[in-house]
């Protein structure tokens, strides 16, 4: 068991990104880790990078944060430089420059999502190792092993923004009770045309899954709800 206090911060983490009929939807959870200790339990893990693109960040907390901030440095002189605002695309792949030159250092895997008047609504995966995909939906995070098949039976194209928000949370909300290192509450960034919309979830306000049991205050509560009669002498 790793115990170490002062290890890295590592977002063992549920990331999602959704596009639909009009704009798309990231998620992800709240808990980050050191070692085996939860080091901030409501962390936000969907970063803005300009006014119409975010990045949800996986890996390790470090280096996604250093290369989110480049990011917004670069696209701030191009945005001077150019007199309009980067597109979700090339904010993309400047994600992905920096995610590649930098393989050999850096452990993370990011999701990229946004909306422009070019190209509309977009989602890119950018895992580790600097790849660039663009994908109708995306995945990633040590919670991701559990949603595959999730989201091969649940995603369909053409859904609406209430349709897309809602998966996005019950995915989540499915990794945390299956994956040990997501956790905490869910947070949602719809991006459109209209611009951006952020909600938030607690966890007892989150869907149960299998045989979760349900969120309780304190053992006291858990004494008071049940039926068992005190002890007489």
């Amino acid at each position: 068991m790793d115990t170490d206090l002062n290890a890295p911060h590592s977002m063992g983490t549920t990331i999602i990104g959704v596009t639909y009929d009009g704009g798309v939807v990231l998620g992800a959870d709240s808990r980050t880790s050191t070692g085996m200790y939860v080091a901030n339990r409501a962390s936000d893990k969907i970063t803005q990078l300009t006014d119409n693109v975010y990045v949800c960040r996986s890996g390790s907390a470090a280096d996604s944060q250093i290369v989110s901030d480049y990011v917004r440095y670069f696209l701030h002189q191009h945005t001077i430089q150019l007199g309009q605002p980067a597109t979700v695309k090339v904010v993309a792949n400047l994600v992905r420059l920096l995610s590649y030159q930098n393989k050999n250092m850096l452990q993370m895997g990011l999701i990229v999502g946004g909306w422009d008047k070019y190209e509309g609504a977009q989602i890119y995966s950018v895992p580790l190792g600097g790849t660039i995909l663009r994908r109708p939906f995306a995945i990633g995070g040590s919670g991701s092993s559990y949603l595959y098949g999730f989201f091969d039976k649940e995603w369909k194209e053409g859904m609406s923004k209430d349709e897309a928000e809602k998966l996005v949370v019950e995915a989540v909300s499915l990794a945390i009770a299956r994956d040990g290192a997501s956790g905490g509450v869910v947070r949602t960034v719809t991006i459109n045309a209209d611009g951006v919309t952020r909600n938030f979830y607690t966890g007892d306000s989150l869907p149960l899954w299998h045989e979760e049991l349900e969120p309780q205050n304190s053992l006291l509560d858990i004494l008071s709800s049940s039926s068992a009669e005190p002890m007489s002498t």
